[in-house]
């Protein structure tokens, strides 16, 4: 585990594992969290022994969301660095490069929800490839609740994922879900139970870490082609990527086999 108070980082085996540390609120988040949880998610991206990145909670939640009774920095309103607004915007929109880079980073990850999800939460959880959910999880949307629009890409994952319709019901309705109902619904990828939760979410995470990584990176960048590009690009996409990561696969398996590695 790293020293770092609100983010815990943990490394086992080709995963990186990434805890939001703040427990006693259900790992709500606050501008001293959500700095170096961006600063983790770049370094797990950048790190070529990661093969894998889990994202979770500590504690008995995964993310409520942003804590709206934390305190603010502290603005000065200058020609430099401009009015309240626009500094707001600048803060958050760099702390949510947490969502970015879950999302492009060219290597899977999970997020691991072991309790409650709300909020900016959901975008994070959105922003992962797979979500593995516990029995006592649940998800919340929230931001109607606090008269907010939605953050940490929480609007443009869930239509991605569910359709527009699904995602409006989702934003606008704002229910709550059991983690059954989450499952049925396509929120979560899988549910366990809670004391296998990391268990099994580990036995996947150590498959994609010590699977072909190349072919999950170009595989992954296809997906998220498909998800944006027009069909006739996602084909060339699609057949740069394959030779791309056939080529890589078999270049280091010959080089494990020179090594006598194979």
């Amino acid at each position: 585990m790293s020293d770092a108070t609100e983010v815990l980082i943990e490394n086992d085996r080709g995963v990186r594992i990434i805890t939001l540390n703040r427990p006693d609120r259900l790992n709500a988040l606050t501008e001293s969290l959500m700095q170096p949880l961006a600063e983790a998610m770049a370094t797990a991206a950048a790190d070529v022994s990661v093969g894998c990145v889990v994202v979770t909670g500590a504690g008995r939640g995964f993310c409520s969301g942003g804590d709206i009774k934390g305190e603010r920095a502290t603005v000065v309103v200058d020609e430099a660095r401009g009015d309240r607004v626009a500094q707001g915007f600048t803060r958050l929109r760099g702390f949510m490069e947490t969502s970015r880079l879950l999302h492009e980073m060219g290597k899977p990850t999970i997020a691991m929800i072991n309790g409650p999800v709300a909020g900016a939460g959901i975008g994070i959880a959105g922003a992962c490839d797979l979500r593995f959910a516990g029995e006592s999880a649940t998800f919340l949307s929230a931001f109607d609740r606090i008269g907010a629009s939605g953050d940490f890409g929480a609007t443009w994952f869930w239509t991605k994922i569910l359709g527009a319709g699904a995602a409006r019901e989702l934003l606008l309705l704002g229910e709550k879900y059991d983690a059954p109902a989450a499952l049925a619904k396509g929120l979560y990828t899988k549910v366990f139970a809670d004391e296998v939760l990391r268990e099994e979410t580990m036995k996947v995470a150590h498959r994609f870490a010590d699977g072909p990584r190349m072919a999950w990176r170009y595989m992954k960048a296809n997906l998220n082609m498909a998800e944006d590009g027009v069909f006739e690009q996602a084909l060339d996409h699609e057949a740069l990527n394959m030779g791309l990561s056939t080529s890589a696969t078999a270049a280091i398996f010959k080089a494990r086999k020179d090594a006598g590695l194979a």
